[in-house]
């Protein structure tokens, strides 16, 4: 018997990774992989919050297409059991407020906050990032 998730007709390939995608409400959401893409971010806008920074840059005509994401705690925000916590927190808060408030053609780069980002309440945590990129857009 096959697990759940296995395809019925077995045309599951091994090693093979889905796409670094989310997609949620017709928008979707690339991953930032690649690390000059979160240097460049970095030379950027950037905003802080109480629960996280937020760096966004607007991508130049012809490099990407789509809204791209990237997430990082550094070994102040804890163990790799907190930063990852932390990270799972900002990818769903991500998922929730870019796919209506993110803009076509930017990347953003959210930094997890120590001991804050982990514990601070989701809606917070998501009006905190609101409050960012209406920041970063040039909104009040």
């Amino acid at each position: 018997m096959t697990p759940p998730e296995a395809p019925e007709d077995g045309s599951n390939q091994p090693r093979v990774k889905p796409p670094a995608a989310s997609v949620c409400m017709g928008e979707t959401l690339t991953v930032l992989q690649n690390r000059s893409d979160f240097l460049k971010a970095a030379r950027a806008k950037r905003q802080g919050t109480a629960s996280m920074m937020v760096q966004a840059r607007n991508r130049s005509d012809g490099e990407a297409t789509g809204i791209r994401v990237g997430f990082t705690c550094s070994k102040k925000v804890g163990n790799a059991v907190a930063r990852n916590r932390a990270k799972r927190r900002l990818r769903e808060a991500a998922r929730a407020v870019l796919t209506s408030q993110g803009r076509n053609g930017w990347d953003y780069v959210l930094i997890g906050r120590a001991e804050v980002t982990a514990a601070r309440p989701f809606e917070a945590l998501k009006d905190d990032l609101r409050y960012a990129l209406r920041k970063v857009h040039g909104g009040k």
